[in-house]
């Protein structure tokens, strides 16, 4: 505990918490204050039913995935033209963002016409009749060439789908095509730290300027849902993969809590100990359909062993005004660019107009200390479960980035040294709780930055997985913590800024609901210049 003490840089928002305002409101004052809830009375619940929703644009390949399942159901629109629709808008953008890197178009449109025949006799075929989605190129498809960016699975072409593909599909989903992803989904390349690039298909760029990447490694997903090339894409999140390139294109995303969802079918499988640390999440336009989503693909398998079968609580549910929330604008680790520190901070002064209490609170030496433990378990057998990935792929030739890690291996530790870091793992993760146990939410920066420039090049932070701008996402993949991310601001060139929403482990619906309310008073995500 002295240790958890030392580690906390603590301070409250003087003068702005709820509890605080209430207090100097008159009777009066309180009969006209516009705030939900206040207003009411601090005994009733605040809802994010009480805030409006972001208007969704007319065009249908930017409408959410909830609105266009709904038409498609109530027949104001059929299953074939949405497909087409999303088809069209992939040629006119792809050419640009080389997102969508392997199309499935004629199986889509004979899909589609298989789903409007259904629902011509009455029958639905699940929550996601006829909805357009991608998916990475991490994820086994069935049919459909599934590479992982490494040139061993350049021929691949899986006989079954990935489980949460599979249950997607199952849903009604209407798959156009996979994603770009890095080779093994690792960041970093001859082009760019935090890009989406690899050997098979080059590199990803961003829809609000093709100058800048679109993060990693769910890079390609995320401009093509930015871009309305689909309604939604699954990423994986090892260190930030989902949340980063949510926040550089200016989407929604949530990384669940850790074995929530099954990894079955990730072709790049680390196992052991490295694989506790990856999750597949959803990545959309809008925070409701992260909602939508995760529920059709978490659960049990029977295949993927860690798996637990926790209920989905409902975020609608979630009283808003009770939520103890701490938020930090930087971690002292990261060099944070100024227009995400203010970002950060509007966002903790928008939760400040609602939640009981509202804390500046960040466990600096924590994650500290988790960062560099993540860091020597990564390197200390010398890139041996590395060399192993890339046996099991059939990989003999690779990109920049992976080639100089696999030649450069660097000192081994031995046993007694690494099982040490594993007991200090758990011990920080077991310090991280009690630090987060006075709180419900934490909001803090998603990345250090918007999204960079594509030559920004390869250094030795990206070579050792480390680099600081990631400092925001990493311990939350390690502590396994449910991470939402929404669109709050833009830097001063017009840049998507999103804040990274952090809750509770299996409390999803607490990080979803503060997302949509932050959703609410941003308005979230808005369409590329592209």
């Amino acid at each position: 505990m002295e240790n958890l003490k030392k580690s906390v840089a603590k301070k409250v928002i003087k003068g702005h918490s709820r509890r605080a305002f209430m207090s100097k409101l008159s009777a009066g004052a309180l009969a006209t204050a516009c705030l939900p809830g206040i207003a009411r009375g601090a005994s009733k619940p605040l809802l994010i039913r009480e805030f409006g929703k972001p208007a969704e644009p007319s065009e249908i390949q930017y409408k959410s995935v909830t609105a266009i399942a709904e038409m498609i159901r109530e027949k104001e629109v059929s299953a074939l033209e949405v497909v087409q629709t999303y088809i069209a808008r992939i040629e006119d953008v792809n050419y640009q963002l080389n997102a969508v890197v392997m199309e499935c178009f004629d199986r889509a449109i004979e899909e589609a016409k298989k789903a409007d025949n259904e629902i011509s006799k009455g029958n639905v075929l699940g929550k996601l009749h006829g909805v357009p989605l991608t998916i990475k190129d991490s994820f086994m498809t069935e049919g459909v060439v599934s590479t992982g960016g490494t040139i061993g699975k350049m021929n691949f072409v899986p006989e079954e789908d990935a489980t949460v593909v599979a249950r997607l599909r199952n849903a009604g989903g209407m798959m156009l095509g996979k994603t770009n992803t890095p080779e093994f989904t690792l960041i970093g390349g001859v082009l760019g730290v935090n890009s989406t690039n690899n050997i098979l298909y080059g590199i990803s760029k961003n829809p609000y300027d093709l100058n800048k990447t679109t993060s990693g490694s769910s890079g390609g997903a995320g401009a093509i849902v930015a871009a309305g090339g689909a309604a939604f894409d699954v990423g994986t999140d090892w260190g930030g993969s989902v949340r980063g390139p949510s926040c550089t294109n200016g989407i929604a995303g949530i990384k669940p809590t850790s074995v929530r969802l099954p990894r079955t079918g990730h072709i790049v499988d680390y196992g052991g100990l490295f694989d506790s640390w990856q999750q597949p999440g959803p990545m959309a336009r809008y925070v409701k359909d992260l909602d939508l989503l995760t529920p059709i693909m978490a659960g049990p398998d029977f295949k993927d062993a860690a798996v637990v079968p926790m209920p989905w609580p409902d975020y609608q549910k979630v009283d808003i005004s009770q939520l103890k929330v701490a938020f930090f604008p930087e971690n002292g680790i990261a060099d944070t660019d100024p227009d995400t520190i203010e970002t950060v901070r509007k966002a903790a002064k928008w939760m400040d107009e609602v939640a009981l209490d509202v804390t500046e609170d960040c466990p600096r030496e924590l994650l500290v200390e988790l960062g560099t433990i993540r860091r020597e378990l990564i390197i200390g057998d010398g890139w041996q479960w590395l060399k192993r990935a890339t046996e099991r792929a059939g990989s003999k030739t690779y990109g920049a980035s992976l080639r100089e890690r696999l030649e450069n291996q660097g000192a081994v530790i031995s046993t007694a040294e690494y099982t040490k870091l594993l007991e200090m793992q758990d011990a920080n993760r077991s310090r991280m709780l009690q630090w987060f146990s006075q709180y419900d939410v934490i909001i803090c920066p998603t990345t250090s930055s918007p999204a960079g420039d594509i030559n920004s090049g390869y250094n030795e932070e990206s070579r050792y997985m480390d680099n600081p701008g990631e400092s925001y996402t990493k311990p939350f993949n390690t502590c396994g913590w449910p991470g939402a991310v929404v669109r709050c601001g833009q830097s001063a060139d017009g840049l998507p800024i999103g804040v990274q929403v952090v809750a509770q482990p299996w409390r999803e619906d607490v990080a979803l609901a503060v997302a949509s309310y932050l959703e609410s008073k941003s308005g979230g995500w808005k369409r590329p210049p592209i």
